[in-house]
Parts: structure tokens; C-alpha cells; sequence
């Protein structure tokens, strides 16, 4: 697939309307695309800004540049003028305001049109731009079930919203899966059903994942071309979909052949199978983030399907990959806005650690920890309990610094963009916004990995130890944030059994931890 480029394509004569198009706005159905008009042209431009701004994953740059080429052609089929610009013909130009500035006096443009940007950094940064004598024009992306205009009716800034009743508000707003003003089934959540370990007898069935075969050969010699940084592995195909029926056809794949576990087993871990990293999620989330579907018809299409196949599919599955997307995906989003610019900024615990080197390579003796972060260079891809619980839960009993934390969740995973990641990062996993997101750290000992996965079982380090050499790191580590954080949690009415067990233990165990906890941070790059 060649990409289409204003150099083959030359514009129509009268042409005086440029239409900006960035990579997570690859939505056919936009508005903008309903009829053709030959006075305007579309721009998908290809940008070393947006590969410098932090270090991505080497198969998310390729998804990236496809989905953008992929798309571009799609808008030429169907009749509209498209300028697609790969490295190569923006290589001079160091920021996309200066792409702008040249595009619009080369082809002297009058009218200039952008929709919403959905990180931070962008709006700024297309907001700002006024050229004189161009008439410039802000429009929404038309993707969220929450318009712009009401996240400051449904969130306040710096305050905690509760996900649970946002959800609710959100399936009546909707009125999916409803009886009148009641939720069906009489309960509005079954995330008490959805907590399964993996067995060995349940290892059988899991499904074979979706995978797709895009070349990515051209792209990757112009990544090697202009000397871009990126992290992870990628091969001569990528396993990723780059356009709206690659979407589709996962999304169909997750309904036929995955939905009905997906609640079930969607907390589990296993190293113990050829699908250990896919199981029974869905991978839809970087169609979704760019956009080449929505997250209407994906919650539609789940339900039509489960609505035909309930004699297969309880509601609890359902149920949970509804609020996936309508909950926590929309929540996400408020939190963002709402508290930018100075959400990027808190770190509520004082974390100052750096990220161990491993988590580059994988090569730690950690096994669930090797397990995650092999996977996530492999796949550019972790399930959320494995980045919540496994990554996530290290960084916060280590004190990593959450800009160290955010700049690797960012660019590793392919469906990483700021707006669903740092309130995910920051937020949920690092506790880093004070409680914004969550209402108590999430921090585990090994019992907790050891009880949703068997990555215990083939590690080095033995998680029913707390104290000796080959003690599970987290034990010690997870005592001794508690201890460490004492005075800000020990009101908390969701931690006190934690301060109560705290409490219990003589001075002697309490600094066996703390000791064996400070000798595994001063050897953190060794574990």
C-alpha cells in the first residue's frame, strides 16, 4: 500500500480549506466526511514531533503510521482530496505548527479546521495557533458517549469522583442493558463474579487470538531512516488492525469466540500457555483510541451478540466489558480534562526512585515481573491487571518517580495516549493524584499475584517467605510502604485491617521488614 502524498496528488485549482487529521482521529464517520468539497483538502502528516515527545514502542509507531495511511486512502476512495505526508517530506519541519505554517502559504489556504485534540499538550498547541488572515475553526471528534461540554457538570478538579455512580449515570444516560430506570438483573455490577484465577483445566480452552499480517517493511526502514528512538520489537509484520475492518473483524472475533469469559477471567494471569498474553481480552483498545471505531457500536455490538447467545453468555460478562467502555474508558477522560495542566505534576507519595533497567529487557528474576514487561516489549501490549497490579503495583512499593512510571506506560503499549494513560498511571496505579482516581493505593503483597496467576510457581523467589534471601521482594516491599506511609492512609477506612495486621506484629518483625525491604531497594537492578 503506497500512501497517498500531496507530491503525486496536486490539489484542485480553488482549493482554500486545509482540514488537520492526527493519528487518533481516524473516524470515517465523522461528520467532516459526509460530503465531498472540492475547495478542501485533508492533511495526515507523519511527524518526528510526535515520535520524540517520549520513546514509543517500536510496533505502536508502525500501527500508528499504517492506520494513518490506511485511512488517508479510504478518504481518497470515497472522493475526498488527501495529503498524506510521510518522514521523508516532513523531515524539515520540527514542530506540526511549523507543518502548518507551510502548508497553508504553500497552497494558500484561507480556512483552517481542526477537531479537539484529545491530549493536553496538542490542544494547547493547535488552540494557539492563529495565523493572520486564516479563518481558524476548532470541531469536536464526535467519538465519546460524554460530549466535551458536560465533563465539568459530571467532575470537579482536584476532588474525587466515585466510577461506580459516574457508570450508572453513564447506562441510564445510554439506557443500555436497562429495565426502565433499573438496571437489568437488578444489580448495576457484577465485578464481585469476575475475579477468577485461571486452572489448570481452564488453560485448554482458551482461545487462539486474532492476529493480523500487515507489512510493516517500508515503514520500518523509514523509522531506521530518520534515526527515530523507539523501544520493543517488532517484525516484518504487524499483528495489530490498521483500519476499520481489521477493527471490526476483532471486535466480531472478541463477541464469537471471547466474550463469554471475559469477565470471568479478566483479572487472571497465567504464564502457562501459548495465549497467556491475549486470553480472553479484547486488544480493541487501540482501534477504539484512534478512533477507527466507536465505542457505541462496540458496546452495541457486544450486546446484540449477547442478547442472541445468553443460553452461552451470563450477564456478568456482559455486564463487565460494558463498563470497560462506557465506565471507566469515559471516566478516564473526565478525570484528564478536568485536572490538566497540573495533574502531570502530581506526586502525592514523594516517589524520586528511577526505573530499573529491566524494565527494558524483562531480565529480572521476578517472574510475574518478567512476565509482564517480556510481554509488553513483545506485544506492545499488557492487560490492565497486569500494568494495574504486576508493573504498576512494583513502581509504587519502590517509590518510582511517577514522571519515570508515566513515560514508560506511555510509549511502551500500543494503546498508550496521554489522556487515558497518566490518570491510569499517575492516578490508579502510583496514587500519585492523592486519591483523585482511587480511593486507596493499590498495593499487594506476592499473595495477590500468587492468587490470580501461577506466576509464583516457576519464580526464583518464594512468596511464602518474607524476611529470607529468596523472599518474594513485595512482601517485605509491601510492608514497609505501609509502614513508611502511616500517617496518610491510617484514617483510611479501606485500609485499617492493613494497619490493624500492622499493628499486631512485634518491633522485631516490623524490622526484619523494613530492613529486608531497603536491602531489595538498594539491589533493585540486581532482583
Amino acid at each position: 500500500m503506497k500512501p497517498i502524498s500531496s507530491i503525486s496528488y496536486p490539489l484542485n485549482k480553488g482549493t482554500n480549506r486545509l482540514r488537520l487529521i492526527l493519528g487518533d482521529q481516524l473516524d470515517i464517520n465523522h461528520s467532516w466526511f459526509e460530503q465531498k468539497d472540492p475547495a478542501c483538502a485533508y492533511l495526515i502528516a507523519e511527524l518526528k514531533q510526535e515520535q520524540e515527545y517520549t520513546t514509543h514502542h517500536i510496533q505502536k509507531t508502525c500501527a500508528f503510521f499504517l492506520s494513518m495511511q490506511h485511512f488517508a486512502n479510504a478518504l481518497a476512495t470515497k472522493g475526498h482530496q488527501v495529503i498524506y505526508l510521510t518522514l521523508d517530506e516532513t523531515k524539515n519541519h520540527q514542530t506540526l505548527v511549523d507543518l502548518l505554517i507551510s502548508m497553508i502559504k504553500q497552497h494558500n489556504i484561507g480556512y483552517f479546521d481542526y477537531q479537539r485534540p484529545d491530549e493536553y499538550r496538542l490542544l494547547q498547541q493547535l488552540d494557539q495557533f492563529r495565523p493572520e488572515n486564516i479563518t481558524v475553526s476548532r470541531h469536536e471528534s464526535e467519538h465519546f458517549l460524554l460530549p466535551y461540554p458536560d465533563i465539568r457538570k459530571e467532575f470537579k478538579a482536584n476532588k474525587h469522583s466515585k466510577m461506580e455512580f459516574f457508570y450508572r449515570r453513564m447506562r441510564k444516560r445510554l439506557n443500555l442493558l436497562m429495565e426502565g430506570d433499573q438496571p437489568l438483573g437488578g444489580k448495576w455490577n457484577y465485578d464481585a463474579d469476575n475475579r477468577s484465577a485461571l486452572k489448570a483445566k481452564d488453560l485448554e480452552s482458551i482461545p487462539q487470538p486474532k492476529l493480523f499480517e500487515n507489512d510493516t517493511t517500508e515503514i520500518l526502514d523509514r523509522i531506521h531512516c530518520h534515526n527515530i528512538k523507539t523501544i520493543g520489537r517488532c517484525g516484518d509484520q504487524l499483528i495489530w488492525p490498521v483500519n476499520r475492518e481489521q477493527s471490526l473483524a476483532l471486535l466480531d472475533y472478541f463477541c464469537k469466540h471471547q466474550l463469554a469469559c471475559f469477565g470471568r477471567f479478566q483479572d487472571a494471569m497465567t504464564s502457562n500457555t501459548a495465549y497467556k498474553w491475549s486470553l480472553y481480552h479484547s486488544r480493541i483498545s487501540f482501534a477504539l483510541n484512534t478512533k477507527m471505531i466507536s465505542p457505541l457500536e462496540v458496546i452495541n455490538t457486544a450486546i446484540q451478540h449477547w442478547e442472541s447467545h445468553q443460553e452461552h453468555i451470563s450477564l456478568p460478562q456482559i455486564e463487565g466489558f460494558v463498563r470497560q467502555i462506557i465506565g471507566w474508558r469515559e471516566f478516564i477522560r473526565g478525570i484528564y480534562w478536568v485536572n490538566m495542566p497540573l495533574y502531570a505534576e502530581k506526586n502525592h507519595l514523594e516517589a524520586r526512585h528511577k526505573l530499573p533497567n529491566f524494565f527494558w529487557t524483562g531480565k529480572t528474576k521476578m517472574h510475574c515481573l518478567h512476565q509482564a514487561i517480556t510481554q509488553s516489549l513483545d506485544h506492545a501490549y499488557a492487560h490492565h491487571i497486569q500494568r494495574l497490579m504486576i508493573t504498576g503495583n512494583f513502581c509504587l512499593l519502590t517509590g518510582i518517580h511517577p514522571d519515570e512510571v508515566d513515560e514508560w506506560y506511555l510509549g511502551i503499549y500500543i494503546d498508550a495516549i496521554e489522556w487515558v494513560e497518566m490518570p491510569n498511571t499517575r492516578g490508579m496505579t502510583q496514587f500519585a493524584d492523592g486519591g483523585i482516581v482511587a480511593t486507596k493505593p493499590y498495593a499487594a503483597s506476592g499473595s495477590y499475584v500468587n492468587k490470580m496467576s501461577d506466576y509464583c510457581k516457576s519464580c526464583y523467589y518464594k512468596v511464602k517467605q518474607k524476611t529470607e534471601d529468596t523472599a518474594c521482594p513485595l512482601n517485605s516491599l509491601y510492608w514497609y510502604f505501609i509502614s513508611q506511609h502511616v500517617d496518610r492512609f491510617k484514617s483510611n477506612q479501606r485500609m485499617s485491617m492493613v494497619y490493624k495486621s500492622w499493628s499486631k506484629m512485634d518491633g522485631n518483625q516490623q524490622n526484619a521488614l523494613k530492613i529486608k525491604a531497603r536491602q531489595v531497594l538498594e539491589n533493585i537492578e540486581n532482583l
